[in-house]
């Protein structure tokens, strides 16, 4: 087989109007002996999303991490909400829902809800920061923001409609 005809490709969701979708099945190994999903493993599942809802606009974390001078860094988790409403259970499909709520010049807010059809799960708020070395923040690498800002205003445009 030659390259070309290799065609695993990695999941990473999708974007409409603003809004990204990156769906999953629970495995054994994310559930407790009942199988209930663990309540840290919603986290994961939530950060997964996030870096593919980056990859789909073009954002490719490593670009930061090997950067040099006023672009180099990356995201960190500066804040998060989280309200549990319903389990998630084992062989569920469930869907990751992140909007992006403000865009800041050194950090975002994003709104990610976890779903079962059309049941919330999770709903959380999750505020990323960009961070240089030192883990000082520092502003975003302006075409990242501008990604984040697109993203933003897709979620008005959604809302409105």
């Amino acid at each position: 087989m030659t390259e070309a005809q290799h065609d695993d490709v990695a999941y990473q969701g999708r974007i409409d109007d603003g809004i990204h979708r990156y769906s999953l099945r629970i495995y054994f190994e994310d559930t407790d002996a009942g199988g209930v999903v663990y309540h840290a493993n919603y986290l994961r599942f939530m950060e997964r999303a996030r870096t593919d809802m980056l990859r789909c606009v073009g954002i490719e974390q490593r670009q930061g991490l090997e950067a040099e001078g006023a672009d180099k860094g990356n995201y960190v988790v500066g804040s998060l909400q989280i309200d549990y409403k319903r389990p998630a259970h084992l062989d569920d499909v469930v869907t990751v829902v992140s909007t992006v709520e403000a865009v800041r010049p050194a950090s975002c807010i994003i709104r990610q809800r976890i779903v079962r059809k059309n049941e919330i799960l999770t709903d959380a708020r999750v505020t990323v920061a960009f961070v240089g070395e030192g883990g000082r923040p520092r502003r975003q690498p302006a075409a990242w923001r501008e990604q984040f800002e697109t993203l933003c205003r897709g979620e008005e445009l959604q809302e409105e409609a």
